[in-house]
């Protein structure tokens, strides 16, 4: 087997890659429905902590914000968890 051969094989491997690569090459909508989900995963649990915080401080009397804040903070959580989950599922 000649350098050549070799030379030439490793071309057409890597010119088989590159035009698989480029027909799995995801479409803008693809990417703007990924990025969505992403968006979704990372605020739903966000504003739901935010609102049942709020409700949990409307109980107490007076002025109150821990439960608020606390949920926020734990939705902000749980939502970056999902981003990375989904992440590395996908």
């Amino acid at each position: 087997m000649d350098k050549s051969d070799k030379l030439r094989r490793a071309i057409e491997t890597q010119a088989r890659r590159m035009a698989q690569a480029e027909r799995e090459r995801p479409t803008l909508l693809a990417q703007t429905v990924f990025l969505g989900v992403l968006a979704l995963l990372l605020v739903v649990p966000v504003v739901l902590g935010a609102y049942l915080g709020r409700w949990l401080d409307t109980l107490s009397a007076g002025y109150s914000v821990r439960w608020t804040v606390g949920l926020i903070l734990a939705g902000l959580g749980i939502g970056l968890f999902n981003v990375y989950w989904y992440i590395r599922e996908h």
